[in-house]
């Protein structure tokens, strides 16, 4: 399985599979064997096995200048339209309810880079991934109803490993930890040459105790332009 990448500067090599130690040693090829075995018995994983890499291939390490760390893929489905997982945490394409957490996502982009105009309104996140917006969730893999259920396969060790590969061979990277689970992975990241956005997670159990408001997308996009990177279009 090739996870192609785009071009650039600064790598000797610009494949994941060629700087994240443990995918050098073929470790993502097991976790999506192990994952997809429960397919054969008749029960539903997600997002569909050929979407499990999309963040990857749709951002490059070299690419790479926000990281938005997730937990766990959607686990639920809808008649007609299909998962709700497509592989970038938080998203969900076009035709699929939006979910409250990115709900509140796109409420915060729009209030505060767009002051209050609703600009940022599409679910489907590609747009950020195309621009080096990794979204990544802890866990690639998730069994249809059943949340965290692919939590102890060993994805988490691989996506540690991938946030270690790029704190440790880029710069002045953001990345955008909400929640207490995503604020874990800050032993994994080198703050002095990174920026850690921590906030309260999206979701609207825990949104206004902190992420709403934040202006966190604003900080991002202030932090790129401070290190001559271009800021996002969110």
């Amino acid at each position: 399985m090739e996870i192609k990448l785009g071009q650039g500067t600064g790598l000797q090599s610009y494949l994941w599979e060629e700087n994240v130690p443990l995918m050098q040693k073929g470790k993502h090829k097991e976790l999506v064997k192990r994952a997809y075995e429960c397919a054969d018995k008749n029960c539903r994983v997600f997002p569909l096995r050929e979407n499990v890499f999309t963040a990857m291939r749709l951002t490059s390490l070299q690419t790479t200048r926000v990281v938005i760390i997730g937990q766990d893929p959607y686990f639920n489905e809808h008649p007609g339209k299909g998962p709700e997982a497509h592989g970038l945490c938080f998203s969900v394409k076009e035709g699929i309810p939006i979910p409250p957490s990115l709900r509140n996502i796109l409420q915060e982009v729009n209030d505060s880079v767009y002051n209050g105009k609703k600009v940022s309104i599409d679910s489907d996140l590609t747009r950020w991934a195309r621009q080096g917006v990794l979204l990544l969730n802890a866990s690639l893999t998730v069994i249809a109803k059943r949340p965290n259920s692919h939590a102890g396969l060993g994805w988490h060790q691989l996506t540690d490993d991938i946030i270690e590969t790029i704190s440790r061979k880029k710069d002045s990277v953001v990345f955008m930890l909400w929640g207490a689970f995503a604020q874990k992975k800050t032993t994994l990241i080198d703050r002095q040459k990174h920026l850690v956005l921590a906030t309260s997670h999206p979701s609207p159990l825990s949104a206004h105790r902190g992420f709403m408001g934040s202006g966190v997308f604003v900080k991002c996009n202030e932090y790129l332009k401070s290190h001559g990177l271009q800021p996002i279009k969110w």
